[in-house]
C-alpha cells in the first residue's frame, strides 16, 4: 500500500464490487469492458485500470499527477506489459489537451471530499475524453453528494464499503 497521504486505493470488495456490476449488471455488461479503450483517473496504484485490463480491455491509460506515486504506478504496469507511455503524470482538473482516441471507459476515483470530481468530468468531457455513450464510474466517499452534469446520466448506484459508487453513461 502506498505511504502518500493523499493515495486511497481502492477496497478490494468495492472493486470487486465494480467488476460484478460492469461484467454481470444487464445494464452493462461483457460488452462494456471487452476490447475497449479505458481511462484510470487518479490512477494511484493504477489497481483499477489494470485490473480492467486484465479482464479483456483493450488499451489503459492512466492519469495520475502525484508524484510520489507515479513511479509505483509505472512499476505496476510494467508488470503487465504495458507501456509507461499509458501514463499521463497530468491534473485531471486542468487537461488542456484532446486524447487521440476517446476512451470508451473511464474510472474516476479522486481523493474524497477534495472537490475534484466535477472540474475533472467537465474538463474530460469538453477535451473529448469521453467516446459517445461511454460508462463513466465515479467512486466517491458514500456520504458525498454530487449533482451530475447534463452529459452523464446515472445508471446503477451502489454502497460498498466507506465507497459510493455511481455508473454512469456519457451523452
Amino acid at each position: 500500500m502506498p505511504s502518500h497521504r493523499g493515495t486511497r486505493p481502492t477496497a478490494d470488495r468495492t472493486r470487486e464490487t465494480i467488476f460484478n456490476i460492469l461484467l454481470h449488471n444487464p445494464v452493462l455488461g461483457l460488452e462494456t469492458l471487452i476490447d475497449k479503450t479505458v481511462l484510470d483517473v487518479f490512477a494511484g496504484t493504477g489497481a483499477l485500470g489494470l485490473e480492467a485490463f486484465s479482464r479483456g480491455a483493450k488499451s489503459v491509460t492512466f492519469i495520475e499527477n502525484e508524484r510520489e506515486i507515479v513511479p509505483l504506478l509505472k512499476s505496476n504496469i510494467k508488470a503487465f506489459n504495458l507501456p509507461e507511455s499509458s501514463v499521463l503524470a497530468d491534473d485531471a482538473c486542468h487537461l488542456h489537451t484532446r486524447p487521440l482516441v476517446p476512451f470508451d471507459l473511464i474510472f474516476l476515483d479522486p481523493p474524497y471530499h477534495q472537490g475534484f470530481l466535477l472540474p475533472s468530468l467537465e474538463k474530460l468531457f469538453m477535451y473529448g475524453w469521453l467516446a459517445n455513450e461511454a460508462v463513466v464510474i465515479i467512486e466517491m466517499e458514500k456520504n458525498e453528494s454530487l449533482s451530475l452534469p447534463p452529459f452523464l446520466s446515472l445508471l446503477i448506484e451502489r454502497i460498498s464499503g466507506a465507497a459510493k459508487i455511481l455508473f454512469c453513461r456519457a451523452a
